[in-house]
């Protein structure tokens, strides 16, 4: 009798597992939870089934966190310029509970888990242009993937965290101030829209020494506010940085020289930043700092989604809107 208990018990509870394949936010009450953390909250530990939530429109100011162990979870907003989860903690802020705020806990969304997903949405960090380091999205687990998504804030604003992690952003709009791509991440960003708000640094790739790619740009397009003039393409937070943009265009904010040194120290001598057929005011390479590379086509070919993964290949690469 026991036994025949569990066993119902157990079909009625991988039932409702398999049934809650799709989760519906809506701060408006419509859907089964107000708040993205608490659909969050909701996906069991060492979760091994794909989840999708989905994301009505609306301002959801929450510091979001999604486990390591919950694993295949997909967001999909509603609308990209109305979908907007957002926070603004930086550096200095103190907490309620007394703690002070550091580039690496002020992120408004930290993402640990692996295989995730979004999809139409915007992660803001909107502490201001003056609250210094202020992380929108730190993102650190593998094979992560980015489709037609805005990531808005000043510094500091993608962190693409983790030695291990494989990174595909699509169709993507990224802006900030200074640094506000960087990590030690391997990412490829496709057709991207990159716009600087400050006369700085795009980049800080700390790309280990033992991985021959770091942040590839494909077919990208590079902008500034108007006033600027003075924007790097990067410069190596660590030894060994790896940047590449490759069939780019590249506005005229973009300084003659191309790239900076981090800090005035030698970081740049084990640098591998490269560019590869890139167009627009700011692609011109004569006046390239020497320690920068321009890739032949044989050089160019290889580098590939495949090769630059390890053989992991964006399951929804082709995904358009």
């Amino acid at each position: 009798m026991k036994s025949t208990l569990l066993a119902a018990c157990l079909i009625i509870f991988f039932n409702s597992v398999n049934a809650q394949k799709e989760i519906i936010v809506s701060i408006d009450g419509s859907g089964q939870y107000k708040t993205v953390q608490e659909a969050f909250d909701a996906i069991p530990l060492h979760n091994k089934r794909p989840i999708s939530i989905i994301i009505k429109n609306g301002i959801y100011k929450e510091k979001l966190h999604l486990d390591s162990t919950k694993n295949f979870v997909t967001i999909i907003g509603e609308d990209k310029f109305k979908t907007i989860l957002t926070y603004d903690d930086h550096t200095g802020k103190v907490t309620r509970k007394g703690d002070t705020i550091n580039t690496r806990t002020s992120a408004s969304f930290l993402i640990l888990a692996n295989s995730f997903t979004a999809k139409n949405i915007t992660i803001q960090n909107d502490a201001g242009f003056t609250a210094g380091q202020a992380v929108a999205l730190e993102s650190d687990g593998d094979k992560a993937q980015f489709y037609n998504c805005r990531f808005v804030g000043y510094q500091d604003v993608l962190f693409t965290n983790s030695e291990q992690s494989r990174q595909y952003y699509k169709d993507c709009y990224i802006e900030g101030t200074t640094d506000f791509i960087f990590g030690s991440a391997t990412v490829w960003f496709e057709h991207c829209h990159i716009h600087s708000k400050k006369n700085s640094h795009v980049t800080a790739a700390s790309t280990p020494q033992n991985h021959p790619y770091g942040y590839v740009f494909n077919d990208c397009v590079l902008t500034g506010d108007t006033s600027l003039l003075n924007v790097s393409l990067g410069r190596p937070w660590r030894p060994y940085a790896s940047v590449t943009y490759m069939c780019c265009y590249i506005g005229e904010h973009i300084k003659p020289e191309g790239w900076s040194n981090w800090n005035k120290t030698e970081n740049y001598k084990t640098t591998r930043y490269s560019e590869y057929e890139n167009y627009g005011p700011g692609s011109v390479t004569s006046s390239r700092v020497p320690w920068s590379k321009q890739l032949t086509g044989g050089e160019a070919k290889k580098i590939t989604i495949k090769n630059i993964f390890n053989g992991w290949e964006p399951k929804d690469c082709n995904f358009k809107m």
